[in-house]
């Protein structure tokens, strides 16, 4: 136990030093902020998903909050509210559930392209289902579900503080629906639009 706490202190170290660097290099805050317009399209898969089960794609808001630890290395925190899905099977309306999916990811930012600042990511999402109202209340699904996240993207800057956004996420969420329909995978690409402030 000591050895670990001895290795978080000298990451914690690391990790604020790094940041600090990061705002002594450029002269800018290590946090980020930006909201987003994200258009969600599922990809309705899995065995429910052949058996016809769908839900509806839509456009959502969403807000993140980046740390730059480095000029090139950010974690993201990705957030929205409760989401509401109309829930389908072969066309037609059997209900409706809401999502929760906060995503955390870990950034690559390139530097060396001026204003153009692409970046990758990978890391985690976690998406918490509720309301669940399929077929009056007969179906019921999984609440929880932890899965991958990749994105790719990239920031426009405008001024020192302010930039637009674009930005392309792929993540694995799956639940699993009762009543014998099996494992329904939303796996969703989301496409966002948004602007973002450097602080």
């Amino acid at each position: 136990m000591k050895k670990i706490l001895i290795a978080l202190a000298a990451a914690t170290s690391a990790l604020t030093t790094g940041a600090a660097l990061a705002q002594s290099v450029d002269g800018s805050s290590p946090w980020m902020v930006r909201v987003r317009a994200a258009h969600l399209a599922s990809d309705n898969g899995g065995p429910a998903g052949d058996a016809g089960v769908s839900v509806n794609n839509k456009w959502m808001p969403e807000v993140d909050v980046s740390y730059f630890f480095t000029p090139n290395i950010a974690a993201e925190l990705i957030l929205t509210y409760p989401q509401k899905h109309t829930v389908r099977l072969g066309g037609d309306s059997i209900g409706s559930l809401k999502h929760l999916p906060p995503t955390l990811l870990a950034q690559y930012h390139f530097t060396n392209f001026g204003a153009f600042k692409p970046y990758v990511g990978a890391g985690v999402n976690y998406t918490r289902f509720s309301n669940v109202d399929i077929l009056g209340g007969t179906v019921s699904v999984s609440k929880n579900s932890w899965g991958p996240a990749l994105q790719v993207g990239f920031d426009y800057a405008l001024s020192k503080n302010w930039s637009l956004n674009f930005d392309v996420k792929k993540v694995y969420i799956e639940t699993n629906v009762g009543a014998g329909i099996g494992k329904f995978k939303v796996d969703p690409v989301l496409v966002s639009l948004g602007v973002g402030y450097r602080f």
